[in-house]
């Protein structure tokens, strides 16, 4: 009888996979040693693999290159960062290496900006585009680089607001680009998102707006979709109304080269995902060309905002089972020795899977359980079926200690969590490892950050007064 943990994955997905394997009954994540980790730094415990961001962006920027080869396009692909998916040194520092470029979206992201030129790590040709809703800070700030010399930033004009406030403000020619407000899916509870301008006003901004000011060049037309780049006929719909809007200005505004589709791609979030992202690239870059063909006019640059993509798969958590709590004759509680609220916020406030997986004991038989944190609050548990049906994990034991691992943590977990801040009934941020490989492919392991200790929490709630 099949009635292995091991069995159970291995007669659902394929196994084993890309990321994960399995070696003397213990997971491996990329070929990191899983348990090697936990017995020398315990848990809870984070980590980042930074090797899979650096993949991630090559993929992207082959298969673009590839799809434009084929399409015979002669416009440019550049892949940027989107920064509040993670603003850790050690992210940027990672990223930059692959020459990308840089998505900011408030005032203190510009002073990440003008550390990062400090320390030498970009030039002042470095593309900075600027989205989000922009403050009078923002703007001054997005000022301040443009006299630092970047000649490549781009403020995205959020609304008719926005364009007065940096008119402003502007005492040199910059690049400008305009986002496009585009209709939300059906599931969301209003029709058209609160950023950008509505489709049918595009044309009467510019020509009322930035035409009568030559010397402020339109260079980018944004596009985003909230729910990402999915193969759905309401991504097409809303491409299609975008490339409409692209062509139609293009033909009356000569500066336009640049055509931004924000919107991520999605990440790998259970073991039976299955996306062809050269497919979507390919098509997009197909449809792209054919809509400027009809137009009669070039071709824009095209540039993708990849935030999650980009640092998505490359995080994870780790959380020992502190004990199993039978609350009646179906339900069993395994209880981690961390908090899902405060460690993983995405999994209870918009009900985010992640992959889980035990990190030992695969020859163990399995068991339906369900997993609880350590708060006191009911919404701290988590289920792989978004809080439908129970998981499954090796059985239990009081003498044989149990770890779980959920991957593709690394976007926005930390900054939504509050790295280093106050959490739910003051549970601790957990250690954070920072996984990396040198010239020869040998593992490095760098502790970033020590469990939080309860006098970092008392200082910050003002116990110890200086």
């Amino acid at each position: 009888m099949k009635n292995k943990y091991l069995d159970l994955i291995d007669q659902t997905f394929h196994w084993p996979q890309e990321e994960f394997n399995l070696e003397d009954d213990q997971l491996k994540f990329q070929d990191v040693p899983l348990m090697e980790l936990i017995e020398k730094y315990g848990t809870p415990l984070k980590f980042s693999y930074l090797p899979k961001i650096t993949q991630n962006i090559e993929r992207v920027q082959k298969w673009f290159a590839e799809a434009m080869e084929k399409n015979n396009y002669q416009g440019k692909y550049h892949y940027c960062y989107c920064t509040k998916s993670s603003h850790f040194s050690y992210i940027m520092d990672t990223v930059l290496k692959s020459g990308v470029h840089l998505e900011t979206s408030s005032s203190y992201d510009i002073d990440i900006v003008k550390e990062l030129h400090a320390q030498g790590k970009i030039n002042t040709d470095k593309r900075i585009i600027c989205n989000g809703f922009k403050t009078k800070d923002y703007v001054e700030k997005i000022m301040d680089l443009v006299d630092l010399g970047f000649e490549n930033v781009l403020p995205v004009i959020d609304n008719y607001y926005e364009w007065e406030v940096f008119r402003s403000k502007i005492n040199k020619p910059i690049q400008l680009g305009i986002r496009i407000a585009s209709e939300e899916e059906p599931k969301f509870e209003f029709y058209t998102s609160r950023l950008g301008i509505g489709y049918k006003e595009i044309l009467d901004f510019y020509k009322e707006k930035i035409q009568p000011y030559g010397s402020n060049q339109l260079k980018m037309l944004h596009f985003f979709v909230n729910t990402g780049i999915n193969d759905n006929a309401y991504y097409w719909n809303e491409l299609h109304k975008c490339l409409k809007v692209y062509g139609q200005l293009r033909q009356i505004c000569p500066t336009l080269d640049s055509l931004n589709i924000g919107g991520g791609f999605p990440i790998k979030n259970s073991l039976a995902f299955d996306y062809d992202y050269q497919y979507m690239i390919q098509e997009i870059v197909a449809q792209v060309k054919a809509t400027c063909e009809e137009y009669k006019v070039p071709v824009p640059d095209i540039y993708t905002e990849f935030g999650s993509y980009t640092v998505g798969e490359s995080g994870g958590a780790i959380y020992k089972v502190l004990y199993q709590k039978q609350q009646n004759d179906r339900e069993k509680w395994n209880m981690i020795d961390s908090s899902f609220m405060t460690t993983l916020p995405d999994t209870w406030a918009i009900n985010r899977r992640f992959i889980m997986l035990p990190i030992n004991h695969w020859n163990k038989e399995y068991e339906r359980v369900f997993l609880g944190g350590l708060t006191c609050d009911s919404d701290d548990y988590y289920n792989s079926e978004q809080h439908v049906n129970g998981i499954y994990l090796p059985r239990y034991s009081r003498t044989e200690p149990l770890y779980i691992g959920f991957f593709h943590t690394g976007a926005y977990q930390e900054t939504i969590g509050g790295f280093g801040g106050i959490h739910h009934c003051l549970i601790p941020q957990p250690k954070h490892l920072l996984l990396d490989r040198d010239e020869n492919g040998k593992l490095t392991v760098e502790v970033f950050a020590q469990e939080q200790k309860a006098e970092d929490m008392l200082k910050t709630l003002g116990y110890y007064k200086k």
